[in-house]
């Protein structure tokens, strides 16, 4: 619901260690796959309980996140790397509620399952509209340098952040938390499906 308004603030926060990454030879694929690899970390330290360290985990993954995208956007932007990019990180927004759910199966693998559930919804409505939009050659005006159409949505990369960010510091209001993003995630879902029927009408 606020990426629009956020990115910008990140881009221009990212640009100074960007052009240092690249300078020193880093690109934006090495950074992709090592910000995910360390997304994976945040998920077996909250399947071992360590939820401070899923915290710092989560914290730099999404650096990351934002550094690969600038740094492509000072080389040069790939296809690849776009999609590489999308796949990581909806990887990454499905494991880490299963790392909850390893944890604490008796009380977190429901909430964790229709989280995860609500994920498909809104990662599914998305995706599927961003193929059709690059067919019919559509842009979004919000997200003018991104690889692919964003649609947005009540629930985006923000707010799930922000979600992550809370369970790590409340674990024990994992399941309620869980339930009700699942339920703003339904209305996303709901929302994009119209918003395609429309659109592609």
């Amino acid at each position: 619901m606020i990426d629009a308004t956020l990115l910008p603030l990140v881009r221009r926060a990212l640009d100074r260690p960007a052009r240092s990454l690249v300078a020193c030879g880093v690109g934006a694929d090495q950074i992709t796959v090592l910000g995910f690899l360390i997304g994976v970390l945040g998920v077996l330290a909250l399947w071992m309980g360590l939820f401070w360290t899923a915290l710092v985990c989560l914290a730099l993954n999404r650096l990351a996140d934002g550094l690969d995208g600038a740094v492509a956007r000072l080389t040069q932007p790939t296809d690849r790397g776009a999609f590489l990019d999308i796949a990581l990180d909806f990887m990454f927004y499905g494991l880490f509620p299963l790392g909850f759910a390893l944890l604490d199966p008796a009380t977190n693998a429901l909430p964790a399952a229709v989280l995860i559930c609500s994920f498909v919804g809104t990662g599914s409505s998305f995706l599927a509209f961003s193929i059709i939009a690059e067919k019919r050659g559509i842009l979004s005006d919000a997200y003018p340098t991104k690889g692919i159409y964003y649609l947005g949505g009540l629930t985006e990369g923000t707010e799930t952040i922000a979600l992550f960010v809370a369970m790590c510091l409340f674990p024990a209001a994992f399941p309620w938390l869980a339930f009700t993003f699942a339920a703003l995630c339904g209305i996303t879902t709901l929302t994009r499906w119209l918003a395609g029927w429309r659109m592609l009408g």
